[in-house]
């Protein structure tokens, strides 16, 4: 892995060594999910659930999986331990910052096909 090029490297995007992928960083899902995680855990009301599910989704992982098996298990974990949505909100200030380094890593990534190097701009249309 290359030297963070970000100013904050938590919440980032950054190119692999190689140049041939990106990585995207963010850090405060993961602390998110283990705190909800551990929070549900804590509840002595649904502990015994969240130890199952926990005990199915170690099966899961280690065992041949059938397809969506493996999504089947995680949803029941966040399911039993009452886990929110993994997002992380930010600022206008983060957008940009993140479409900067978002963009750096595009141009190294389509380096050999000029016309892929274009970022467009998506717009999300509002339904009512």
């Amino acid at each position: 892995m290359t030297e963070p090029t970000s100013t904050n490297p938590p919440l980032s995007f950054e190119p692999r060594s190689d140049w041939l992928a990106g990585y995207l960083r963010a850090d405060q899902v993961r602390t998110d999910t283990l705190v909800q995680l551990v929070a549900g855990w804590a509840d002595a009301d649904t502990r015994d659930d969240v130890i199952d599910a926990l005990d199915r989704l170690a099966t899961v992982v280690h065992g041949v999986r059938r397809e969506g098996e493996l999504d089947a298990a995680i949803e029941e974990v966040e399911g039993v331990a009452s886990m929110d949505t993994a997002r992380v909100e930010i600022t206008a200030g983060t957008a940009r910052r993140l479409f900067q380094e978002l963009a750096f890593v595009t141009r190294k990534l389509c380096r050999f096909n000029p016309l892929a190097n274009r970022v467009p701009v998506l717009e999300r249309r509002r339904t009512a």
